[in-house]
């Protein structure tokens, strides 16, 4: 069975190829079904896309709030996929925040570029003071 974090994994790679691309319901079967995430983890994805997507305008106005230098459409994709599912994951979830951030920081030393755990961190933890 997955892991939480093979489940966000899953939630920033599907965000990455529908900014790109585009995905559609075979897709996500196809993408799920190969990464083995199933029954419980499966519903936290599916949740989590409808959830960010829903709510995108929102998630999109704090990440832009939070941020220095840049607003979120000048971000690389995966950084913002990243920044996207953390802050919907504060917003409109029960998990704690540091637990998000936490999380949020791996997946960007896994799959963003060198900067990209620095930024995730300062803007979530922005965020977080600010709730």
């Amino acid at each position: 069975m997955a892991t939480r974090h093979q489940a966000r994994q899953a939630v920033v790679s599907l965000l990455y190829a529908d900014e790109l691309s585009g995905i559609n319901d075979q897709f996500l079967d196809e993408f799920l079904e190969g990464k083995k995430i199933r029954n419980e983890r499966r519903t936290q994805v599916e949740a989590s896309l409808n959830g960010i997507s829903e709510n995108l305008e929102k998630i999109d106005a704090i990440i832009n709030e939070n941020l220095k230098e840049h607003k979120v459409a000048e971000l690389g994709v995966i950084e913002r996929a990243i920044l996207r599912l953390g802050v919907y994951e504060m917003k409109f979830s029960d998990t704690d925040a540091p637990v998000i951030i936490n999380e949020a920081i791996e997946l960007a030393k896994e799959l963003g570029s060198e900067s990209a755990p620095k930024l995730v961190n300062g803007v979530l933890d922005a965020i977080k003071k600010a709730q």
